[in-house]
């Protein structure tokens, strides 16, 4: 028999509910259980992929603490994580003791919470403990409460082991009707794959990426009409001129807007990339930025009236005035 335990806290030396599971956790492993535990707050940039842990699971124990309100992100976040790319075939054969020791109010209505969700996932219901821990000494020293922990384990040891039968939930009927959740229609397999992508952060930028490059070629299929950032590239590209020598870098921000403009000797090249790092970081209202590429205003005399902001070298926002004469 295989437990798994993930806790939900912040991992406070004080937190009522990491004592709860060291003893449950002495108990089970005494009755020849393996359990394995798992810090969803040391492993929060994975805890999509944790749901594939649940594998090899006869039960579960769902423990986290009430600071403040709720069960926490941690744990929401591992039952999204379920919701999404668990193996539901799997879940349902699952045994789940909730724990949730509170510090505030809200132990009893964080139980229920994480009892529903188990059983929305279609997972197997099992008797839990909850309790508001004023002082963590109190809890540590009163062997009345630690006796009601052990025989809480035996009690769960039980019904994972008599695999004990338990009357369907109404919630899991009513799910059945109404839930709108989308249909992915992915095998455990899929699933699994899916959750490894969706954790790994570089994997999901170059998706965005790859994304905005089909935007921009689709774009430019149609024939769309071109966008006030492009009206101002192509201002700024029919009013270049070059300085020779000169490199440097500008993003001009105007509004949601941003334009990148990277100049080496006599090339320029033009963006709309705002995450790009330049030289020099101009903000601009966007009246301002019309009237500067209307040819009533200069770079240098909108930053001296305060109706820009810069960041960066000073001579390298001088030299924008000379390498774009914007005319009337």
């Amino acid at each position: 028999m295989k437990v798994n335990i993930y806790y939900g806290g912040r991992g406070l030396m004080d937190d009522p509910t990491l004592f709860v599971i060291e003893k449950m956790q002495s108990v089970l492993e005494e009755l020849n259980v393996k359990v394995e535990r798992f810090m969803l707050c040391e492993q929060r940039a994975n805890i999509t992929t944790l749901p594939q842990t649940l594998k090899d699971a006869d039960g579960i124990i769902l423990a986290t603490t009430v600071e403040w309100y709720g069960i926490g992100g941690y744990m929401q976040q591992f039952l999204d994580a379920c919701w999404l790319y668990g193996d539901k075939e799997k879940i349902s054969k699952i045994y789940m003791c909730p724990i949730v020791m509170s510090t505030t109010y809200g132990e009893r209505e964080g139980k229920l919470n994480l009892s529903t969700a188990w059983e929305i996932l279609g997972g197997l219901p099992c008797s839990g403990i909850c309790g508001y821990i004023a002082d963590n000494i109190s809890l540590e020293l009163d062997d009345r409460y630690t006796t009601l922990i052990e025989k809480k384990a035996e009690n769960v040891y039980r019904t994972i082991k008599q695999k004990v039968v338990s009357f369907p939930a109404s919630n899991q009927a009513v799910k059945q009707m109404v839930s709108v959740s989308t249909n992915t229609d992915l095998t455990p397999q899929e699933s699994e794959q899916l959750s490894q992508y969706a954790a790994d952060d570089s994997y999901v930028q170059r998706q965005k990426e790859d994304i905005q490059d089909l935007a921009r070629m689709f774009k430019g299929m149609m024939g769309k009409e071109p966008t006030e950032s492009e009206n101002y590239i192509n201002s700024f590209k029919a009013n270049f001129h070059a300085v020779p020598g000169f490199k440097g870098s500008y993003k001009i921000m105007a509004g949601k807007k941003s334009i990148v403009i990277k100049i080496d000797g006599a090339e320029a090249q033009y963006s709309m990339d705002g995450s790009e790092k330049t030289d020099v970081e101009i903000t601009v209202s966007d009246d301002t930025l019309q009237e500067i590429v209307a040819g009533r205003m200069t770079f240098q005399r909108a930053f001296m009236a305060g109706n820009m902001k810069m960041k960066g070298d000073f001579k390298i926002l001088r030299t924008l005035d000379d390498l774009y004469t914007f005319m009337k």
